[in-house]
């Protein structure tokens, strides 16, 4: 069954991208937040090396976009999730939006944990 979207969203975008004003300043913090992923995304590469992490992990900071693939396999992920709380999908991907400067290290130790066995 399809639903068709509501209007209300529509016409938001319409106001935005319509008016210049408005459009670039939503570019202005698209920039921004798409900045604060790639940076989480460095940091999280980094901390791993810091921790003498052995494997490679380029892939974290060459892919794009809100959600990355650790290629972590699906026990270390149930270990991520039983004994660190840190939730993602079984096949590894874990939203970056939901990493920052507070628990990113946390995540990178956690990370380097589960993966020491490997």
């Amino acid at each position: 069954m399809y639903s068709n979207p509501p209007l209300h969203g529509a016409l938001i975008v319409s106001t935005i991208l319509g008016d210049p004003e408005l459009k670039t300043l939503w570019l202005k913090e698209v920039k921004v937040m798409a900045d604060r992923i790639i940076g989480m995304r460095t940091t999280l590469r980094d901390n791993l090396g810091k921790l003498g992490s052995p494997l490679p992990w380029q892939h974290i900071t060459n892919q794009i976009g809100m959600f990355c693939y650790t290629g972590l396999t699906p026990e270390q992920v149930d270990r991520l999730t039983n004994e660190f709380h840190i939730y993602l999908t079984r096949n590894g991907r874990i939203s970056m939006a939901g990493i920052n400067s507070g628990n990113v290290a946390y995540v990178a130790n956690a990370i380097n944990e589960v993966t020491k066995s490997s």
